[in-house]
């Protein structure tokens, strides 16, 4: 018989980028074509915009003359987007795990972290664009179209994005089965959303819910998206100190850069966990 040679590439930088750009290109195809997760996916936020913020803002709008309460919900539904989104790209994870296309992958001659860095990106990328329809129904809760917000919003919503796709694929690293993760998805994602000022103003709250708002790493991905479109419309002063106050550390109000920064460095640290645990995946 004839021995048949077989050539692996080596393993390099250039051919990790290559394998993160393939995994990435193949999430975003797989989002394009279900259009049924698309929807769903919007379906949320929106009924939280504009159902559940129209209702709030009857029973507030003596309260705050001149601010539409869907212009201060606003933002808190764009993070519901792209987090929702970005968790549940990172569950395709376990789906590819279940077909058996997640063992193709890791018998390949690549690097693991090529990998889960390519699911990060993809599931950024498209929780991201799926953010920008949200950011299309601006005008229509009173946020004003400016090139410098929507950027700003763009930049603020990828930040966020990142670093909630990369916990959801440490989690989602050594999962079994999709109902495990969704599961676990849901005890992790809504306690964080509500505790996130997403849904009501973080001024005079109680002490021990102030504190959870404070520690909840999801506040620092919303807080800074409200300040740019507050940034943007004319509120009264005490209206803007009541729906708008950041997010204090004691008499420390904690700047925007700060909180951007905090997100991006939780997402670089869950990351380099996910590929942690994804090297340890059989």
């Amino acid at each position: 018989m004839t021995a048949i040679s077989v050539s692996v590439p080596e393993r390099s930088v250039r051919h990790d980028a290559r394998a993160v750009k393939v995994v990435l290109h193949r999430e975003m195809l797989r989002f394009v074509n279900d259009r049924t997760r698309m929807l769903s996916m919007l379906l949320q936020p929106v009924l939280w915009l504009f159902v559940m913020g129209t209702g709030l803002g009857s029973l507030v709008q003596g309260s705050i003359p001149g601010v539409d309460f869907r212009t201060f919900m606003y933002p808190g539904m764009i993070s519901m987007t792209v987090i929702m989104t970005g968790m549940f790209s990172a569950g395709s994870i376990v789906w590819d795990r279940e077909f058996g296309f997640l063992r193709e992958m890791l018998v390949a001659p690549i690097s693991r972290g090529a990998i889960v860095v390519g699911k990060c990106l993809g599931g950024a990328i498209v929780a991201s664009g799926q953010g920008v329809v949200i950011l299309a129904m601006a005008g229509l809760v009173g946020v004003p179209y400016s090139p410098g917000l929507m950027l700003t919003l763009l930049v603020e919503m990828f930040v966020a994005a990142f670093a909630v796709t990369a916990f959801g694929v440490m989690l989602a690293a050594r999962m079994k089965n999709m109902q495990s993760f969704f599961g676990l998805m849901q005890m992790a994602i809504m306690p964080m959303m509500f505790l996130s000022g997403a849904m009501f103003p973080l001024a005079n709250l109680p002490s021990w819910l102030h504190v959870l708002t404070v520690v909840n790493p999801m506040t620092y991905a919303v807080d800074p998206m409200r300040q740019a479109v507050f940034s943007a419309i004319d509120a009264p002063a005490q209206v803007n100190a009541m729906l708008n106050p950041g997010v204090r550390w004691f008499d420390w109000q904690v700047p925007v850069p700060v909180e951007l920064g905090m997100v991006a460095l939780m997402g670089l640290v869950l990351l380099g966990l996910g590929i942690v645990q994804f090297r340890r995946t059989d």
